[in-house]
């Protein structure tokens, strides 16, 4: 039996949170830019499963690769590193 391979796993913000058992994660990074000599920060979008809901707008998770769940999801929340700090308009 062949072992599995191991799943990419990346880190990034929630950035929405709107939709049933799914998470849009920013993802960011910079590259440099070979002919311009400067450095480019991009962010990519990833949908994630996130199957009991827990995730809030601004939170650190870690998401792995897992198997197609639906067309554009095809990434798992895998661990919250930090909870998003919630600011009340009460306590102002």
């Amino acid at each position: 039996m062949a072992e599995r391979t191991k799943r990419k796993t990346m880190f990034g913000t929630v950035l929405s949170n709107k939709m049933d058992k799914t998470v849009v994660v920013g993802i960011d990074r910079r590259i440099f830019h070979k002919e311009y000599k400067k450095y480019l920060s991009i962010q990519n979008k990833l949908k994630a499963h996130d199957e009991k809901n827990e995730c809030q707008l601004g939170d650190k998770v870690m998401i792995q690769e897992d198997r197609p769940i639906s067309r554009d999801k095809s990434w798992r929340v895998s661990k919250i590193i930090e909870k998003a700090t919630t600011h009340d308009k009460d306590e102002e």
